[in-house]
């Protein structure tokens, strides 16, 4: 067999969605390109209003603002390349893009996992110390919090590119995948990737399981402390404002664990399937959780409200004055 090393090898081909007919690659692409779309807007629109509006200078909406960033480079990092894919018949990426595609990949997802934990503390201390929550989460601490999310997440996914980088590739350079990953890049290597495979998955692991404790733990104490509550319409007020951090929370984590226990319990899936479950965990949470703050987070939707009526009131003037000349 042909051997070559990451010396000779200049670029890595991404199949996509292996089995899709050529007649479906501009339906996907653009598919692809409105999912795009909407996330940029969507996420946007969330980082204007709280540049904006002071009343959403909270915790609460700070955290929510590091994931709107989060999803806007995760998914620029991610959906370009697969886009050029189906709609330019472009599936080749340089070697050194591939690997840094692959290094902003782990590190974002990493970033996403420390801020939904956040988002957990959060909750958990404004409904278990909520005489308390003011002092402990100031937003001096979740800067504090964020900050350090940002930036311990960056060594792991560096170290697996530069161990990942060095090894020596085969003759094949078909990645089958929409993006460069660290299994779907190290599978190529001609030698055994197992000490670079394991401490990656532990990584993962602990990035996945460790933000997931503690969530179970915070929601598990969240309920005990509602189930508590005397009045009716206290207990429904207080599981209301846990609401919308729970189905983001979900989103995220419910098709990550479903993966990972299909595969350890033997469950196999085609890889157009396993590929389809991948992209639906990884792009559809970026564009669907700004609608849900919009729509769940009464601040926010009043804050798009005032936004929208204070552009929409000026035309209407512009509109009587021309209608009266």
């Amino acid at each position: 067999m042909l051997v070559l090393n990451h010396s000779v090898l200049t670029e890595f081909i991404l199949t996509g969605f292996p089995g899709l007919h050529q007649e479906y690659y501009g339906l996907v692409s653009a598919v692809l390109f409105f999912v795009y779309l909407v996330t940029l807007i969507a996420n946007a629109t969330v980082i204007f209003l709280f540049a904006t509006n002071r009343s959403l200078h909270k915790p609460m909406y700070f955290i929510i603002l590091n994931l709107s960033v989060c999803d806007i480079l995760f998914s620029t990092t991610t959906l370009p390349k697969i886009i050029s894919r189906y709609w330019f018949r472009s599936g080749s990426i340089s070697f050194t893009a591939c690997f840094i595609q692959m290094y902003f990949v782990h590190y974002l997802g990493s970033v996403n996992s420390f801020i939904l934990f956040q988002m957990a503390l959060d909750r958990y201390l404004a409904i278990c110390y909520p005489l308390r929550y003011s002092h402990i989460l100031t937003k001096s601490n979740i800067l504090i919090l964020s900050i350090t999310a940002w930036i311990i997440s960056k060594a792991s996914p560096l170290m697996s590119v530069i161990r990942a980088y060095a090894l020596p590739y085969c003759a094949s350079n078909i990645i089958t995948h929409c993006y460069c990953d660290h299994i779907g890049i190290t599978v190529l290597a001609c030698t055994d990737r197992t000490p670079y495979a394991i401490p990656a998955f532990v990584f993962a692991m602990v990035v996945l399981l460790g933000p997931l404790a503690f969530i179970i733990f915070s929601y598990c104490s969240i309920l005990i402390a509602v189930y508590k509550i005397a009045n009716v319409q206290g207990r429904l007020k207080s599981l209301s404002t846990c609401s919308t951090q729970l189905i983001i929370i979900s989103l995220y984590y419910l098709p990550r664990c479903f993966v990972y226990l299909a595969q350890n319990v033997g469950i196999t899936f085609s890889a157009d399937v396993r590929i389809v479950i991948i992209m639906l965990y990884s792009l559809a949470p970026p564009m669907i959780n700004p609608l849900i703050y919009c729509l769940r987070a009464k601040d926010m939707r009043e804050s798009l409200l005032k936004q929208f009526c204070k552009r929409l009131v000026p035309r209407k003037a512009q509109v009587a004055a021309i209608s009266n000349s």
